[in-house]
């Protein structure tokens, strides 16, 4: 068989190099959020629903390429392809950064966009080709690392810029660190993948998954701002249904699909799928639920809320590596189990939020979710990756991230329609039972406070109970017999056996 890639020495240097890039643009993609008001001002832009294309466009564009990231890992060079990918990122943070209007800036967000949606999946792929699978775990500890620890500062950061500095110095602060990580790319990074130059992508696929990530992606990010009835949500939803289904049936049927969800016949790489997308629906709904509360109901900066974040972003940062040393010991169920079971105490108490709750118990509760969610996500995945061939590795990744990415959204438009459809309901009755000659403007603004309150509590609850299905699948984990022969890359792409941990 020969010596695989497996058993070579991993490539540090081109993983730290790698680790730059990641980081810089994982970071980039949650800086603008706490940007957008004083964007609309500066650039005149009456409309939030138009501005908001700034962080929507980026996502419709991250979520259409991830699917075709699996290709352009087999088919070209991770040098070249990292190099290429570094080039159009750096060239959308300096379209946005000396942005003279709107168009130019919303080129420059999905230019960066395109650049950046292949380094997650590239560097997990280079990860998982470079470390023995009983090694994983800390290997892809330290990848959660970065692409935790990197968007979950963005907002304290963010938010100190926008108050205090112009916005444009979001861009202009990442513009040098994407210098410095191409300049590293092609100083010192080497090919550690295998290339085959016979790849070939399937054009119906490509214009099929384009329709339906994008529709969906499109449809669900705008259902905040428009509502579930409007038209064009309605269409995007429907056109973003069909041609998903389409698109999974041609993935099916084909030979060379572009996205190879025969990786979903391995049962605990479709298991940890499942798991991730049911936690990535709580996850990222949590992460737009708690900002909510602390500005629009306790009426806390956004520099002050980043603040109140920030402690739970370093607990996951710092217990990423940890989690994935504890993986390698103790296996993936152990450490999912007890994740979940925190995260849902912690997601239960933050349902039971009220007006004058403690800045203490808002950050204890808060970090102590993030705890929880730090044991979940990479152990999952790295099992179920485990259990793939070498062959599906970079299908297996492009799954797992557009799976998050789709999940995620529309995790996030649920529990917000929920929030503001409870807390519409709430409002209305708190004033049907008010005398109207008191009802004052002081009075008004305590009502949307109690009603918006109202709402984010029943859309914590909601999460409570997505939380106990991820908890309920966990019980079934396997730990993958990273010992069989067949996770190398030499050997056939069969389904592996599994063994409980």
């Amino acid at each position: 068989m020969g010596t695989t890639l497996q058993e070579k020495k991993p490539p540090y240097l081109m993983l730290a190099i790698l680790f730059v890039g990641a980081f810089v643009s994982f970071l980039n993609n949650s800086l603008l959020n706490v940007a957008l008001p004083s964007i609309m001002i500066d650039l005149n832009i009456e409309n939030y629903s138009t501005v908001q294309w700034l962080a929507t466009g980026y996502m419709l564009v991250s979520g259409v390429l991830i699917p075709a990231s699996a290709y352009l890992i087999t088919r070209f060079s991770n040098r070249s392809l990292f190099i290429t990918a570094m080039i159009i990122f750096t060239l959308g943070t300096a379209m946005a950064a000396f942005a003279p209007n709107f168009s130019v800036l919303i080129a420059g967000r999905m230019v960066q966009a395109a650049g950046s949606s292949v380094m997650g999946p590239l560097l997990m792929n280079i990860m998982l080709v470079s470390f023995p699978p009983e090694k994983r775990g800390t290997a892809m500890g330290v990848f959660g690392l970065v692409m935790i620890t990197a968007p979950a500062i963005g907002p304290t950061l963010s938010g100190y810029i926008v108050e205090n500095y112009d916005w444009r110095l979001l861009f202009e602060m990442i513009l040098p660190l994407s210098v410095i990580s191409l300049v590293l790319a092609v100083w010192k990074s080497t090919n550690v993948m295998e290339v085959n130059k016979n790849a070939t992508i399937d054009t119906l696929s490509v214009i099929l998954s384009t329709a339906g990530f994008g529709g969906l992606l499109y449809g669900f990010s705008s259902v905040s701002n428009d509502g579930w009835t409007d038209t064009l949500v309605l269409t995007s939803l429907i056109i973003g249904g069909i041609t998903l289904i389409a698109f999974i049936l041609r993935q099916l049927r084909i030979e060379k699909p572009i996205l190879d969800l025969r990786a979903y016949k391995y049962p605990m790489f479709a298991l940890a799928s499942v798991i991730a997308i049911v936690n990535a629906v709580a996850m990222f709904s949590g992460m737009i639920l708690t900002p909510a509360y602390v500005q629009s109901v306790r009426g806390i900066s956004p520099f002050e809320s980043g603040l109140m974040m920030l402690p739970g972003a370093i607990v996951m940062g710092i217990m990423s590596p940890i989690t994935g040393k504890l993986f390698d010991k103790f296996g993936p169920r152990l450490l999912s189990i007890i994740g979940l079971i925190v995260t849902a105490i912690s997601t239960y108490l933050l349902s039971h939020l009220q007006i004058d709750s403690s800045y203490t118990y808002i950050i204890t509760t808060y970090t102590l979710r993030m705890f929880g969610m730090s044991m979940v996500m990479m152990p999952i995945m790295t099992n179920g990756l485990n259990q793939l061939p070498a062959t599906l590795y970079p299908h297996g990744t492009a799954i797992n991230n557009t799976a998050q990415q789709v999940s995620g959204s529309i995790g996030t438009a649920v529990l917000v329609t929920i929030m503001n459809s409870v807390a519409k309901s709430e409002g209305e009755s708190l004033i049907a039972n008010v005398d109207p000659t008191t009802l004052t403007e002081s009075t008004q603004a305590l009502i949307a406070q109690k009603a918006l309150l109202a709402g984010i509590d029943y859309s914590f609850l909601v999460a409570l109970g997505i939380n106990i299905v991820a908890l309920v699948l966990a019980l079934f984990i396997k730990r993958v017999d990273v010992s069989n022969k067949d996770v190398r890359r030499s050997e056939p792409a069969k389904p592996v056996k599994a063994i409980t941990n």
